[in-house]
């Protein structure tokens, strides 16, 4: 055999193991596209086809007919509750991210310091597993303006009741006619003047006798008691007989006074003494100079109960959202921010203690610089987690303030389907916060390839 001949048969076999080898491969893209297939249909289906179909019906109008070109972009940014909803989405953005990642990082640090941290984590991770129905749903009750069936306003009433007090009687109020007029400011003055020596008797209605204070006692014998030269004597009574009877304007026996009421003495329209009922509604000015006095019941007495903050109100109402947000959401930045520093260099950490940093400057100087990446990462993923935020949007924030807590996602869901039946401007829309989102999306995905390099 020939050299030329071994060498056109070593040519031929590295050829033909070059085509087993170009159709090994083949063989297994293939296998391999097989079992990718169903994941790129699903993905196809569920992601890409809806996003290009969304980026479609925007140029249409809202029946879908009629291509409008860019109208739907041009209506959006005319729209004022669009631009609510672009406002609220920004508060949304700059703020949440932010305080989460600021409560995950100091809770992150001190849980280290607790001894059952472990039990710590799981109760503050525990929102976690509540959905976001389930959660709105008690945020709604907790925020309820009504103290009887809403916790926060419940607590804010007893505190400020602790220290400001409420009023007795704040149904109270006088007769027409019978000697008492109403001011401007709610209180009530004596339409006649009374002059040290003498008795008046201040009748008031609306008191139901089971509101009145433990210690009432009957108002009769208290208004036949005479003052003295320089006193002026009264009394503050509930003007209604139980059980019927009596006379409108005059103490009758079984007629019960009002304790604790606030009463004033004017002279030339300025109160000039002060004191409180008894348990009888009897008060006594004394030590009263010659003259025409007007007796006076402050607006205090009458004052209605504080019934608290209003959370759900237009001015409140994306803040109370962004607190339910932020208990669901703490114990997440939390983990994430643990499991970053557990994997801090220690030795950094007791060098520093060892040069003489308190700890303080430990977390300033060392801690937060070497987590900063991670603390990149729970940023820019709140961030993208709030701008999809919907279903605690939606389910908070009662019918008339919806306008006012709105965001994008669920200004999108209203204008299509809430009732605007507009699906080509709530295809813009979708189109709109695809957009916001995909540049924190792409930033997150650069920033962990480059952390996997």
């Amino acid at each position: 055999m020939t050299a030329t001949t071994l060498v056109r048969k070593e040519a031929g076999a590295r050829a033909a193991g070059v085509a087993r080898g170009r159709r090994g491969r083949r063989r297994t893209r293939l296998v391999a596209l097989l079992f990718v297939f169903p994941a790129l249909l699903l993905l196809g289906a569920l992601v890409v086809y809806p996003v290009l179909f969304s980026v479609g019906r925007s140029f249409f109008d809202a029946s879908g007919t009629r291509f409008v070109g860019g109208d739907n972009y041009a209506e959006m940014f005319r729209d004022p509750a669009t631009l609510k909803a672009i406002r609220n989405t920004t508060i949304w953005v700059v703020v949440a991210p932010a305080l989460l990642t600021g409560l995950g990082l100091i809770l992150a640090v001190l849980v280290e310091k607790v001894r059952w941290a472990t039990a710590f984590k799981l109760l503050l991770f525990m929102p976690m597993a509540v959905s976001f129905l389930a959660a709105g749903i008690i945020f709604r009750l907790a925020y309820d303006e009504d103290p009887s069936k809403g916790v926060l306003n419940a607590a804010v009433v007893s505190v400020h009741d602790a220290f400001t007090g409420t009023s007795s009687y704040p149904t109270a109020r006088a007769r027409d006619g019978q000697g008492l007029e109403r001011g401007r400011d709610g209180s009530y003055l004596t339409t006649r003047t009374v002059s040290p020596g003498e008795t008046t008797a201040l009748g008031l209605v609306g008191v139901l006798p089971g509101d009145l204070p433990k210690d009432a006692s009957p108002a009769y014998p208290a208004a036949g008691r005479r003052a003295g030269a320089g006193d002026l004597r009264g009394v503050v009574y509930l003007d209604f007989t139980p059980g019927g009877g009596g006379k409108q304007g005059k103490v009758d026996p079984k007629e019960s006074g009002l304790p604790g009421m606030k009463v004033e003495a004017l002279r030339d329209g300025r109160p000039v003494a002060s004191t409180t009922t008894a348990s009888d509604g009897s008060f006594r000015f004394t030590g009263l100079g010659r003259g025409a006095y007007t007796v006076k019941l402050p607006a205090s007495n009458f004052a209605q109960p504080y019934q608290g903050v209003s959370w759900l109100g237009p001015a409140l109402v994306t803040p109370a959202i962004i607190g339910a947000y932020l208990w669901i959401w703490t114990g997440f930045a939390m983990v994430l921010i643990g499991a970053g520093l557990a994997t801090l260099p220690r030795d950094a950490l007791e060098a520093a203690r060892m040069d003489g940093a308190n700890e303080w400057q430990i977390f300033r100087r060392i801690t937060v610089p070497l987590l900063a990446p991670v603390l990149t990462v729970v940023f820019v993923t709140l961030v993208i987690n709030v701008m999809k935020v919907f279903d605690l949007v939606y389910i908070i924030a009662p019918g008339p303030v919806q306008e006012d807590a709105t965001v994008l996602a669920t200004q999108m869901w209203l204008v299509s389907f809430g009732g605007g039946n507009n699906q080509g401007l709530g295809s813009a829309l979708g189109v709109l916060l695809l957009l916001l989102v995909v540049p924190a999306m792409v930033f997150n995905v650069r920033r962990f390839r480059r952390s996997q390099r």
